[in-house]
């Protein structure tokens, strides 16, 4: 119940960042917008840490991967914020839906966790979802517009950053994971700002500070949430975060989900119930 509980928190802060990050995109280059995103982050988790421990907790048992961790995640946030300078904030998040599904699948065949049948069909169903969320021509009359592939691409990207982090919670203490989280994101993103970077006014580099704390708050939830309960439990609660988005492109940007939005969210929601339903307990006799 704790890892349920911070995994939903996690989500809700998300959905807070995305909408930043849309507002963002209208007036600086992505990559600027992801390279304040990952610094500020990483200053807020280093300051925290550093304050509540009394040092820096950077060494890791594998700093190979908690470095592939941070570039997926970066990678997870330069299409997903490329995407939504082009389409809705919500369609983005149906679209992104793919991800718990596919981590459902991969943490049957990298962690060897148990999946019952039940959440097999369950991710099925939810695939469809997906697959309606795209608006494919036949649906619209109208060709597939490119930037819907960017969420599906950002689906991939962290549902292997989620194994990653259920991988990390055995190897590692939460709190180095959570320090490593926007370190090597936020080297990488700042070699190329020479090309990219445009003066923010004070109101912009407070608003770019807060999408880094909003970014360091919802994702040390999400480690800590990993490190509570498993990865095949914790992905489909996902699917909560299409009414914070829903919300927010409604009352921020005016944005309301036509129907075709609604019948693949309502699909992929199917299929998270299912996959969330625990498979039925086996009784059986002792001797």
């Amino acid at each position: 119940m704790t890892g349920v509980l911070l995994q939903i928190s996690a989500l809700l802060l998300f959905v807070v960042m995305d909408t930043l990050l849309k507002v963002m995109a209208a007036d600086f280059p992505v990559l600027q917008i992801i390279w304040a995103r990952f610094l500020f982050a990483f200053l807020t988790v280093a300051i925290a840490l550093r304050i509540s421990m009394g040092r820096f907790p950077w060494r890791s048992r594998a700093p190979g991967l908690q470095a592939l961790r941070s570039l997926l995640l970066a990678g997870c946030s330069l299409l997903f914020t490329g995407a939504l300078a082009h389409i809705p904030l919500a369609d983005a998040t149906a679209v992104g839906f793919a991800s718990p599904l596919i981590t459902v699948a991969l943490a049957a065949l990298l962690l060897r966790e148990r999946v019952s049948l039940r959440r097999w069909c369950g991710v099925a169903l939810g695939f469809l979802g997906v697959l309606v969320a795209l608006r494919p021509p036949f649906l619209t009359g109208a060709p597939l517009h490119w930037a819907y592939l960017l969420p599906l691409g950002t689906a991939i990207m962290f549902a292997f950053y989620q194994i990653l982090t259920r991988r990390l919670a055995a190897l590692d203490d939460s709190r180095v994971t959570i320090f490593h989280t926007g370190l090597a994101a936020s080297l990488a993103t700042s070699l190329v700002q020479p090309l990219v970077f445009l003066p923010p006014a004070p109101t912009e580099w407070g608003l770019m500070i807060a999408v880094g704390i909003l970014g360091a708050l919802s994702h040390g939830l999400l480690v800590l949430a990993y490190a509570r309960a498993p990865a095949s439990l914790l992905a489909p609660l996902s699917y909560t975060q299409l009414i914070w988005a829903s919300l927010a492109g409604i009352l921020v940007f005016g944005d309301w989900p036509d129907g075709i939005t609604l019948l693949g969210a309502v699909v992929i929601a199917a299929g998270g119930l299912l996959t969330l339903t625990p498979p039925r307990a086996r009784h059986r006799s002792e001797t």
